[in-house]
């Protein structure tokens, strides 16, 4: 691949990301993350796919629809690929909507994503996330505890 290939992969993945959260499903999440990445948010680090999926089944409520009602908006991407094409990192901003019946349209939080990417078998994977939240809505919708 050639570097606007990979950057478009590459955005195309954190994209993916959003998409899945937003669906609910965790185990499509999980599956865009190495065996052994890390995801580091506001509490213990996640290990591995399966440990990102975990994290997620235990904090994120969910609704009837199987969807936390929840829209990820990631904006101002800066994708950098490394010169050999298997590694790469990316920045990102993330606003996070959420609407409910009784709970209007708002954003409930506001941050920045740092990433660290590798190419394995072919396809862009998270080997690292960090999510470093700047502003903090009324998330008790979203969030458990």
């Amino acid at each position: 691949m050639n570097a606007s290939a990979d950057i478009l992969a590459v955005s195309q993945l954190i994209a993916r990301y959003a998409e899945l959260v937003d669906a609910g499903d965790f185990a499509g999440v999980g599956a865009l993350f190495t065996g052994d990445s890390v995801f580091r948010g506001s509490g213990r680090p996640a290990v591995g796919g399966a440990g990102v999926e975990a994290m997620l089944n235990a904090t994120v409520i969910r609704y009837e629809d199987g969807t936390p009602r929840t829209q990820h908006v990631t904006t101002t991407s800066a994708v950098e690929v490394d010169e050999d094409g298997r590694g790469a990192r990316a920045r990102s901003a993330v606003t996070v909507f959420q609407a409910l019946p009784d709970f209007p349209l708002q954003a409930v939080a506001a941050g920045r994503y740092e990433d660290r990417l590798v190419r394995r078998g072919g396809r862009w994977l998270f080997a690292e996330r960090r999510v470093r939240v700047h502003l903090v809505g009324d998330v008790s919708h979203h969030l458990r505890g």
